[in-house]
């Protein structure tokens, strides 16, 4: 994979490996929107997820000697973000294991007349979500994680996990037929 100055992947992280902070930035600023993207699903705001990402670099970087090349390196720094910025989270998480949030969520679809979602209306149905149960619909179902690798990640019981996946659904269902009766 080439990024934008014609430096091939597999060079850069050599160059990193070798401890080049010239490297290093370049690697951050190719790989950077990959894992803010990643970084936000499990973030409550931009900032957040901001430092969950730099955070994940830093990690990345210190630990980039550990990386076997003969693996893709997107999922190995996924893992970094989506476990980083879990980390971040993990206080907040467990002062929301037991909360639950109005089922009467208002969420106004900027697709209104077409009927049909966009992104930006699925990213505001899940932030509408409690954390946890974002957090784990995001880890189950995008990032493919299994319930056991969830609880083990959030320190929950894997039967919690299915709970809370169950809880995050229902709610999305809900939500998406409160808006589509909206627009009959």
């Amino acid at each position: 994979m080439q990024n934008t100055r014609g430096i091939a992947e597999d060079e850069l992280i050599r160059q990193c490996k070798k401890g080049s902070l010239k490297y290093q930035e370049l690697l951050y600023k190719q790989f950077y929107g990959y894992a803010m993207g990643i970084s936000l699903r499990y973030s409550f705001n931009r900032d957040d997820a901001l430092e969950a990402v730099n955070d994940a670099f830093i990690k990345v970087f210190n630990a980039i000697h550990n990386y076997d090349s003969n693996k893709v390196f997107k999922a190995w720094l996924r893992t970094i973000v989506v476990n980083t910025s879990i980390d971040r989270r993990r206080k907040d998480m467990k002062h929301q294991l037991n909360l639950e949030i109005d089922d009467n969520i208002q969420i106004h679809s900027s697709n209104s007349s077409s009927g049909r979602l966009d992104a930006a209306d699925i990213l505001k149905m899940m932030e509408a979500l409690p954390a946890i149960q974002r957090t784990i619909f995001n880890m189950y179902e995008i990032d493919g994680y299994t319930h056991d690798e969830i609880a083990e990640t959030l320190d929950i019981p894997s039967s919690s996990s299915r709970v809370y996946l169950s809880r995050a659904k229902e709610k999305l269902r809900n939500i998406i037929n409160a808006e589509a009766q909206k627009h009959e």
